[in-house]
């Protein structure tokens, strides 16, 4: 092979991700240690969650490939937040840990147009005409326009186990030894996260009868709309920590590696570990946890909630003492790990480094967590490397379009001190960008962006016509004197209640079609109203900043002005959300542009 368009290094979700957009556009090489570890799940084996999973349904609307991986080995869907609104509602889908990365591997190994390399990236060189070469430990030069750097947590990676560390990515993986001084050497900063995994226990020495059980939902829900064929077999299951649990824990902080000081790397803050939670949260004399099996004829379990960095003995002393695993075998121990990350200020919204024009990274390598997050950077960055190998440009992904705007948006203009972990919360437009409309938003763009075809985009379109000539039959039919959206309205009637009043609607809508109709008439009052300030905040937002020069910016801070000057946002809404850039910071931009327009008109 004489080169690609585009080399992505790292086969893990983000890997996956951009190795298959850009080979949607010309012939990819995918870089990895060892081409078995392609899509495994290294920490939970599930997909989705709260914010996580409105990031899911984003990648399938947008071409993208963890929702088909997730849906084809399910084993346990549940729709989260059910009672509440749209906005929050999310799809968890419990996956067979090791058959996702068999499906992964099936579609990346096979695919014509991805050429998978075996090797360890020791170096990135420039071939002096805008493209670059990958240099591997063994010599190798491999030559492409544009290169993806998705190695996860592997960059000079540590794990940690109690007081004793050894040099792995994870569990029984080597790191990337070289991988981080190219990114130095260009001036990138980069910085310590650390993150971690609970033990994974073996299944026949739990007594699940002692645990509380969690169904499946009994119609399985999926993120291409039809989940496998065994996506509600089986139940996941609660149990608990006690005050043994939290002594034992107190007794032994001295071996944690994070309280010792070991550990010098910031870690997640909304996925704490164990013996963080018990020493932060310490009025609570019980925390919950989740036990989630990892296949449906599972050997393990996965104690979601219970991370650690505590030495393997204490690990066995501490999961004994929670119901249901009094007499547990632990199969896997749990681990942290430590490693470098990327100042994500640093890149394009687009995920192309500002030092290294034709380098992309995506993942936790950007300073995320999840496998969602990593996914969502994945396909964002292999789209745009495998554009710019072919001369075409990429407008970013706006905050407003979505989950994956604001995402990319939060990374690059606020940057994070600790692994990013997607929220409904962080989304202000969120009954706007919906999962169950993700496919409206996202698919228009997926095609514009190359990722989608013609055939896909009418359906689509068609799919929606549909919903709306069913909003239309409910606002043109009355009964006792109201119309059935009205009806429809009233917080105690759903669809169903509506048409047993008399009402009808087209026998050939599916069973997304008639939820989308629900929502948008129920909820039609919230979201014109989020619509219309969206429409308001846009005005004031779109002011462009292009080529603004700082300098000559009266009342503008010093800390701003270096903010603004190294991050360079397009548009006055972007710097607003710069860290270090003050309200009185923009006002004093807003008050020069405003100059600046009377100056041009006069």
């Amino acid at each position: 092979m004489s080169g690609w368009n585009v080399i992505v290094i790292g086969g893990g979700h983000a890997g996956l991700e951009a190795a298959w957009a850009a080979a949607k556009f010309s012939r990819v090489g995918l870089l990895v240690g060892n081409p078995a570890t392609v899509g495994r799940m290294p920490c939970n084996p599930a997909v989705g969650g709260p914010g996580k999973s409105q990031l899911v349904f984003e990648l399938q609307a947008l071409g993208g490939l963890m929702g088909r991986l997730a849906d084809d080995t399910a084993i346990h869907t549940r729709v989260l937040n059910a009672s509440k609104g749209p906005a929050v509602q999310s799809l968890r889908v419990q996956n067979e840990r090791d058959a996702y990365a068999e499906r992964a591997q099936d579609v990346i190994l096979g695919h014509p147009e991805i050429d998978v390399i075996r090797g360890e990236a020791a170096d990135l060189e420039s071939d002096g005409q805008g493209g670059w070469l990958v240099v591997t430990t063994d010599g190798r030069r491999l030559p492409c326009r544009s290169v993806v750097v998705a190695a996860g947590t592997f960059m000079r990676a540590i794990t940690w186990y109690g007081r004793q560390s050894r040099a792995e990515g994870r569990q029984g993986e080597p790191p990337s030894r070289f991988l981080s001084a190219p990114l130095e050497r260009a001036g990138h900063v980069l910085k310590r996260f650390k993150t971690g995994t609970p033990p994974r226990v073996r299944a026949d020495s739990v007594n699940f009868s002692d645990l509380a059980e969690i169904p499946a939902d009994p119609n399985p829900r999926g993120f291409t709309g039809t989940p496998g064929p065994r996506a509600g077999e089986s139940p996941t299951w609660q149990t608990h920590t006690t005050p043994q649990t939290h002594a034992l824990i107190h007794e032994n902080l001295h071996e944690s590696p994070m309280f010792s000081g070991d550990i010098e790397g910031k870690g997640p803050r909304y996925c704490p570990s164990i013996e963080d939670k018990v020493v932060r949260f310490a009025h609570h004399d019980r925390h919950l946890l989740f036990v989630e099996p990892d296949g449906i004829q599972t050997s393990e379990v996965y104690l979601q909630g219970f991370s650690s960095s505590l030495p393997p003995y204490l690990q066995d002393q501490l999961v004994r003492t929670l119901p249901g695993f009094e007499n547990a075998v632990v199969q896997r121990y749990a681990y942290a790990v430590e490693y470098d990350v990327v100042d994500s200020t640093e890149l394009t919204l687009n995920m192309e480094s500002r030092l290294l024009p034709g380098v992309f990274t995506a993942g936790q390598l950007n300073g995320t967590s999840g496998y969602e997050e990593a996914a969502a950077q994945g396909l964002v960055a292999g789209t745009a490397a495998a554009r710019r190998a072919e001369g075409l440009e990429m407008s970013p992904i706006g905050r407003e379009t979505g989950y994956i705007g604001v995402l990319l948006d939060d990374l690059v203009f606020k940057g994070s001190d600790e692994p990013y972990r997607m929220m409904t919360s962080r989304v202000e437009h969120r009954l706007l960008v919906r999962q169950d409309n993700a496919d409206e938003r996202m698919t228009p763009l997926g095609h514009a962006l190359g990722l989608l075809d013609e055939t896909e985009l009418a359906r689509v379109e068609a799919k929606y016509q549909r919903v709306n000539r069913g909003m239309a039959d409910l606002a043109r039919q009355r009964n006792n004197g109201q119309t059935g959206d009205a009806w429809l309205r009233r917080p105690e009637f759903k669809l169903e209640d509506v048409e047993a009043l008399g009402f009808t609607l087209d026998a050939g809508l599916d069973a997304a079609e008639r939820e989308a109709v629900e929502i948008r008439v129920k909820y039609a009052g919230y979201i014109a109203r989020a619509s219309q300030k969206l429409e308001s905040e846009a005005r004031a937002r779109g002011m462009k900043l292009d080529g603004l020069d700082y300098s000559v910016v009266n009342s503008l801070s010093n800390e701003a002005r270096e903010r603004l000057g190294r991050v360079r946002p397009g548009t006055l809404e972007q710097a607003a959300r710069i860290a270090g850039v003050r309200h009185a910071d923009i006002g004093a931009l807003l008050v020069h542009l405003k100059r600046q327009d009377v100056s041009r008109e006069t």
